[in-house]
């Protein structure tokens, strides 16, 4: 029986080649997904997305999210997008390809969204993801941290936790952190 199925499967690809094309690649179910949530996108004009391997590597692009409002207002932060074939029964891998000084995003880039994580479900999306990471820089959160020491200092001190954003997206240091400029 499984002969059969090998048999079947070769004589599409005989008969594809015959035509003078090339066998098409079958694309997985996430890919069909993630083709689905991308043409379905409904962007804010402040969050943008780019393909980098260009529009026939859908499974790894780029968001730009630049917020209008809120202490990150002025600053650009790019984010990476790693899609599993198995989507959307995973969630994406996202990461903060920009230094920022933030209670849910470390140095290092990984971002602590509860959709991220634990709260995801499959019936979320992509548009889903990004409206979550701009409502990060327009509402951080200092009550689940990655970052505990700019949680703290939000928490305590808001005017200085906007100077030490001010400093940080400008190219300063923040305590002995260099941090790139952002704006």
């Amino acid at each position: 029986m499984i002969k059969l199925f090998k048999v079947k499967e070769r004589q599409r690809e005989i008969a594809a080649n015959a035509n003078g094309k090339p066998p098409v690649k079958k694309q997985s179910a996430g890919e069909l997904r993630l083709h689905r949530d991308i043409s379905e996108l409904n962007l804010q004009k402040t969050c943008t997305i780019s393909f980098p391997n260009g529009k026939d590597e859908l499974m790894n692009f780029e968001v730009t999210v630049r917020p209008d409002e809120g202490y990150y207002l002025g600053g650009t932060f790019m984010f990476t997008f790693q899609v599993s074939p198995v989507y959307p029964h995973e969630a994406p891998k996202v990461k903060c390809k920009t230094k920022v000084y933030h209670p849910n995003i470390d140095l290092e880039g990984n971002v602590c969204l509860n959709i991220l994580r634990e709260d995801w479900k499959p019936v979320l999306n992509i548009n889903t993801i990004i409206y979550g990471l701009f409502h990060l820089f327009t509402q951080p959160n200092y009550e689940d941290p990655l970052n505990h020491d700019a949680a703290a200092v939000l928490r305590d001190n808001p005017k200085m936790f906007e100077s030490n954003v001010r400093r940080a997206m400008a190219g300063g240091y923040v305590g002995q952190t260099l941090f790139p400029r952002c704006m």
